[in-house]
């Protein structure tokens, strides 16, 4: 029978102890990649493309404003207001296309696959598959709406404080002498 000193026992030890440490530690770092069949079985199971359908007409809402800010800053003559219109459609259609499921659901899949294992997007996959995950999912519009007003009422005061300090600027600046 091989006897072994202590210290070199410990040294053995030690070093058994750092190659299961480093072989835990890069685990995580070789684990499987996803399969495309399961990222799109995690895209259907969270509902990836109609939340990404549902973004849009808010999209759409916000470049509207955006048409109608630009129009009112402006006095458009009838031709003018038809271009303003015409460049508004050709704006829309261009953010639909780019951000069309069909576009975006490549990016995604590449995004998922250097992102996540193939262990990951499966558990991720059972959960919106799961009661718990649908009911989340169905929640989320609901809770993003609570979010936003009171993220508001929170910051409204904080408006208020800097409107009058916005005043105070501009009372100093209408009363301090023009020679300065």
């Amino acid at each position: 029978m091989l006897s072994i000193h202590p210290p070199a026992r410990r040294g053995l030890t030690r070093f058994a102890l750092a190659v299961v440490l480093g072989l835990a530690a890069i685990g995580p770092a070789i684990a499987a990649p996803p399969s495309d069949a399961d990222i799109n079985r995690l895209l259907a199971a969270s509902r990836a493309q109609s939340m990404l359908d549902s973004m849009l007409p808010q999209i759409e809402a916000m470049q509207r404003q955006q048409f109608v800010q630009v129009a009112s800053q402006r006095q458009l003559d009838e031709t003018q207001q038809a271009q303003l219109r015409r460049i508004e459609q050709r704006t829309n259609q261009t953010i639909r296309q780019a951000l069309s499921w069909q576009q975006l659901r490549p990016m995604y899949v590449d995004l998922y696959k250097k992102t996540f294992s193939k262990e990951d997007v499966l558990a991720m996959a059972e959960f919106y598959e799961s009661s718990a995950g649908q009911s989340l999912l169905d929640k989320t519009p609901a809770l993003m709406q609570n979010v936003m007003v009171a993220v508001q009422d929170k910051m409204q005061p904080l408006f208020v404080d800097l409107q009058k300090d916005l005043e105070a600027i501009v009372n100093e600046e209408t009363a301090a002498p023009k020679g300065r």
